[in-house]
């Protein structure tokens, strides 16, 4: 749904319209067989067609066109929609609907009715078009003739059983009743925009710390002149209150209306929630709630209250009869008290009360949220982004999206966008359909796919020939799929969530602009589709909002940022020579034609710089005086911890972790590219005698029990071994003022494996010689993740660090360039002497007063 509340005007499809709920909408009773369904439904819809054809002929007409303007309470509604038959018949043109649907036929009305309310409204909604002679078919077809009776033609799927049930006045009623809904939604949305407009907030900051007071102010300013920004800010600064104060004055100012912040994990959103709860006015009552309406959406398995998660009507009792157990629980108090309990223990409580799903009171309530939290593919993900895109009166375009932790994008976006098979888990789909025996061609194009995948060896690379068998197999399946009643609920989550994929990654593989993957085995029996580069379509999706500001400790540089979100350009080619001021005067006719076009070009090519300059990000770097000289950075060149060398030099890196831990007093920080390397420098440490007391991070912990680790490990006064890029080193914030001395084993380079080899492939295919290549593909992330990770050690002012970069590579110029400034320019160390000799020193005093950094930077 558009629309405009100053001119008091929408506009959406018919089918939309006919779907269109304040409260629960009954989708997840579908699953995530979305597209399956759709499938489905366009496969009758041509056979149905083909067979009205062959039975009335040219007097037929199909997917004609047609829209038109209501006048509801005010509210200029307009409708449009493509009707899928009007047919002759004895009496006039008969208006036909087709629907699919999973029951047996034929069935009582009454209960379709229920069952699938909005295709009902749907027929009704044009029969209302076509009565009131407000429908306008497209230009180049005859006009629309009146219908003398409508009917919806329900094919039951798996068989193409027909039932036809004609219109009666209770599809009237209810197709009024939703342009009822419609208009009481618009004025709910005029009243949330009033309000927003009064808007009222307290500052994040009680006493701002050095450097936050002007941070509001610059990214105001710049934001105004360029819509896309990058916010650097250290870990520590307190950047989640500086984006909020920020995206709600731009609220309050009218320039966007929703609020979209994404963050790449649960705790991260946990704080922006915190931080909204502070910012409630300062004489608002006890119980007051955040200034504005917000809405944390968590992931759909964490609502669930069903015994077991699969979202198909017959498999889940909440599901049934959403509409009636809505309206007796008063479930809408979720979306219009906006100081009600919102976690997800109060509406996991309410639907168990109700009997509805606690995610469609989320799925409901959104839309009349002013601020939606919630995980990155909520927008990215094409398996998880219809939550947001769904939601009525949802625009980009009007909508201010915060991407927080934004150096972590690019790699989420590319994940979203990869696939996985494996043979053993499509044997367990084998037996289950075999147990409830769909039909014998779904089981049959199973099979198929089965020996595919159990006869795939591991290789770095399929051969063209093995992608084609692949492509055809999955395409076997999604037309058995299409032609089969399959019992999902008897069928079980695993093996419904398979089948239903199948359609979406075709869908994926055939979109034009589907980002480069690569086909590979990393062992036999395992299929991975992983996507090289999710630029273009990462790109795609912000250019759509109206304003992004992303935000991170670690976004330089930042033309590879850009580039990896699709926000790069390519320079403009030069415009062709104009003729000098000498010649003016001696123009013909076809040289005043020519230079007529040479400035026409000129002026094109002087727009496109300025679209593309407005839509490079720009990059505002917050500075905090308090970091200033709190690092003491050395760079140990005595080693080399490349992959091929640091064997050699185990014993030396055990030793120097001790001897950095003696001088310590007190926990020290170690940080590995990986577990292997940890536990081989812990064994050079054992065959030399040495204490190293090296404490390595577990595997598989939830976050409580990650931070009861970290804690009991500074108590004890260990060397904590963590691994560069995990959440230990990215995600933990208790390190900083408890750890005053860390060690980093290297630039953490991603491992070479296929998947690495391709994206060097892919960077060099789209211009880039092999030196930046490297950059992006292994120097670029290896090296954020020492940022990351070091950033969390000085939090807060007081706070210190002394840093041992160990490795020879951190003085080499193309790694040096990517540590932060303020990790750069260490002393260098270059035998045993020099490291005892930094290690007895005192720690050199921050500097007083030191200049500012300027901001922005392009």
């Amino acid at each position: 749904m558009n629309f405009d509340l100053d001119q008091r005007c929408a506009a959406l499809g018919a089918g939309e319209f006919a779907g269109f709920t304040t409260g629960p909408s009954g989708a997840g009773g579908d699953g995530g067989g979305g597209l399956w369904r759709a499938q489905l439904g366009t496969r009758w819809h041509q056979e149905l067609r083909a067979r009205a054809a062959a039975a009335h002929g040219a007097a037929a007409r199909f997917e004609v066109g047609i829209s038109g303007t209501l006048v509801h309470r005010g509210w200029r509604l307009t409708l449009t929609g493509r009707l899928d038959q009007l047919v002759p018949g004895p009496a006039g043109t008969t208006l036909r609907e087709i629907k699919s649907v999973l029951r047996p036929l034929p069935a009582d009305p009454a209960e379709l009715r229920a069952e699938h309310p909005a295709y009902f409204i749907q027929l009704a909604t044009y029969a209302a078009l076509l009565r009131l002679g407000l429908a306008a078919s497209g230009p180049e077809e005859p006009p629309l003739p009146p219908a003398a009776a409508a009917e919806l033609v329900c094919v039951e799927a798996g068989t193409g059983l027909l039932q036809a049930i004609p219109l009666d006045p209770a599809d009237e009623a209810a197709f009024r009743a939703q342009l009822d809904r419609v208009a009481d939604f618009l004025e709910l949305r005029l009243r949330a925009r009033t309000r927003l407009r009064a808007l009222r907030f307290h500052p994040p900051f009680a006493t701002p710390r050095p450097g936050q007071e002007r941070t509001v102010a610059e990214l105001t300013e710049l934001f105004r002149h360029h819509p896309l920004v990058c916010l650097e800010a250290p870990t520590g600064f307190g950047k989640t209150g500086v984006l909020l104060e920020f995206a709600l004055g731009q609220l309050r100012t009218g320039h966007f209306e929703r609020l979209l912040y994404l963050t790449s994990k649960a705790t991260g959103q946990l704080q922006v929630v915190q931080t909204l709860a502070a910012m409630r006015p300062a004489d608002a009552g006890p119980g007051a709630g955040p200034p504005v309406a917000v809405w944390h959406v968590r992931n759909k398995g964490e609502h669930c209250i069903n015994a077991v998660f699969h979202c198909v009507r017959d498999a889940c009792p909440h599901l049934a009869d959403p509409a009636l157990r809505w309206e007796r629980g008063g479930l809408a108090r979720f979306h219009r008290d906006e100081h009600h309990a919102r976690d997800l223990e109060a509406l996991r409580a309410a639907g168990r009360e109700a009997g509805v799903c606690p995610y469609e009171i989320t799925r409901t309530a959104l839309a009349f949220q002013d601020v939606w939290i919630g995980d990155y593919n909520y927008v990215f993900a094409p398996r998880s982004r219809g939550l947001f895109a769904a939601q009525p009166g949802y625009d980009p375009a009007r909508t201010l999206l915060v991407v927080d932790e934004a150096h972590n994008l690019p790699a989420r976006a590319a994940d979203a966008l990869s696939h996985a098979c494996a043979a053993a888990d499509a044997f367990g789909v084998r037996e289950e359909l075999h147990r409830i025996r769909p039909g014998a061609a779904l089981v049959q194009a199973w099979d198929h796919w089965c020996h595919f995948l159990h006869r795939l060896p591991a290789r770095d690379a399929l051969p063209a020939h093995d992608e084609d068998d692949a492509r055809h197999l999955l395409g076997e399946v999604a037309a058995a799929l299409r032609g089969t009643g399959v019992d999902f609920a008897a069928l079980g989550p695993v093996a419904s969530a398979a089948l239903w994929d199948v359609p979406a990654l075709l869908e994926a593989l055939a979109d034009p602009a589907a980002p480069p993957r690569l086909w590979w085995s990393p062992a036999p029996g395992r299929l991975l589709l992983t996507c090289l580069d999710a630029a273009r379509p990462t790109g795609q999706l912000l250019r759509g909002f109206g304003g992004v500001v992303f935000a991170s400790a670690t976004l330089r540089p930042l033309d590879g940022f850009a580039a990896a979100c699709g926000l790069a350009e390519p320079p403009a080619p030069a415009p062709s020579p104009a003729p000098t001021p000498e010649r003016l005067g001696q123009l013909t006719k076809r040289d005043t034609r020519r230079l007529f076009r040479q400035l026409t070009s000129a002026a094109a090519l002087l727009r496109e710089e300025e679209q593309r300059d407005a839509a490079s990000p720009r990059l505002l770097t917050a500075h905090a005086p308090w970091r200033d000289g709190a690092y003491d950075v050395a760079c140990d060149l005595r080693v080399d911890t490349s992959y091929q060398q640091r064997g050699r030099h185990h014993g030396t890196t055990a030793a120097t972790a001790a001897a950095l831990h003696g001088s310590a007093g007190g926990p020290v920080a170690a940080f590995f590219p990986s577990y292997a390397y940890a536990e081989a420098v812990r064994e050079a440490a054992d065959a030399q005698g040495l204490d190293l007391r090296l404490a390595l991070q577990p595997r598989g912990l939830d976050l409580a029990a990650q931070a009861a680790w970290i804690a009991a490990a500074l108590d004890r006064g260990d060397i904590l071994g963590l691994i560069l890029g995990s959440s230990f080193a990215e995600g933990i914030d208790a390190l900083g003022g408890r750890v005053r001395h860390a060690l980093v084993a290297g630039p953490a380079l991603p491992e070479v494996n296929p998947v690495q080899k391709a994206r060097m492939e892919e960077a060099q295919r789209a211009g880039l010689d092999r030196d930046a290549a490297f950059r992006r593909v292994y120097q670029g992330p290896g090296m954020t993740k020492v940022n990351q990770a070091l950033g969390r050690l000085v939090r807060a002012p007081g706070h210190h660090a002394r840093i041992l970069l160990h490795c020879r590579r951190f003085a080499e110029p193309a790694y040096a360039a990517l540590l932060a400034p303020a990790y750069q320019g260490g002393t260098p160390l270059v035998k045993d002497a020099d490291l005892a000799a930094w290690l007895a020193r005192p720690p050199e005093p921050a500097p007083a007063g030191s200049p500012r950094p300027p901001s922005p930077v392009p």
